[in-house]
């Protein structure tokens, strides 16, 4: 053992550019990193995926070590068709939620990552919230992360044109509209994130946004509500 204090309970993640569970030999890869971890410390992990397989992760994991073990899916739409679009190779989002609810259902702790979300027209971001926290039942969660599409590399580009060859013209228009303009994209950044905090319990949203030196002060103004700054400002 290297980390034997039994008061270090720090929280160790996956990596956010490898599924944990993409596929059967990822899972089996998985729990074995996961108790070599167990073993040899008294770290926490939390497990992301876009798959429907964390539950074969939690079945390898012996009772005693169940409470240090946090599961969640990213999901950014309740729509299989759509999420298809672009999110290619992950699992239907319907199975990722029932897997998440199984997991819930079974006493495993549990967290929610909604993203990339995209952008809505009018109220349906409150609908759109609603109908996430309905779905992950949040309440039974400890934490809801959620972040929009960001501006950074192609992913912009990249999304808009997978919504236009998976037949998603209006959604690919409005992707258009925020891209091309830094206004709509902090409008459509703050209509979202102000949803998820109406349907989101006090202490409960982890939302993630970058900050520019235009932005800063109003979302600093809301780290209490969940805003987590991100970017070279949001560390001084």
């Amino acid at each position: 053992r290297r980390f034997s204090d039994p008061n270090d309970r720090r929280v160790i993640y996956s990596s956010p550019l490898v599924d944990v569970a993409a596929n059967m030999e990822l899972a089996r890869e998985t729990i074995d990193a996961c108790l070599l971890i167990l073993e040899h410390t008294n770290w926490q992990i939390r497990l992301l995926s876009k798959s429907a397989l964390l539950p074969v992760i939690a079945a390898g994991i012996p009772a005693e070590y169940k409470a240090r073990m946090i599961f969640g899916v990213s999901t950014g739409t309740l729509d299989d068709k759509l999420a298809a679009a672009f999110e290619q190779g992950a699992a239907l989002v319907s199975k990722r939620i029932a897997s998440i609810r199984l997991l819930q259902d079974d006493g495993w702790r549990t967290f929610g990552m909604v993203c990339p979300s995209l952008p809505k027209k009018g109220h349906d971001y409150d609908e759109f919230a609603r109908a996430m926290a309905d779905a992950l039942r949040i309440d039974r969660m400890e934490h809801l992360w959620a972040e929009v599409i960001n501006v950074r590399g192609e992913s912009m580009v990249r999304t808009r044109e997978a919504l236009k060859a998976a037949r998603f013209p209006s959604e690919a228009a409005m992707i258009e509209a925020v891209a091309a303009d830094k206004g709509e994209w902090e409008t459509y950044a703050r209509k979202t994130f102000e949803a998820h905090v109406r349907v989101a319990a006090k202490g409960k949203l982890r939302f993630l946004q970058y900050v520019t030196p235009d932005t800063l002060a109003w979302w600093s103004s809301r780290a209490s509500d969940g805003a987590v700054l991100l970017g070279k400002l949001a560390h001084g």
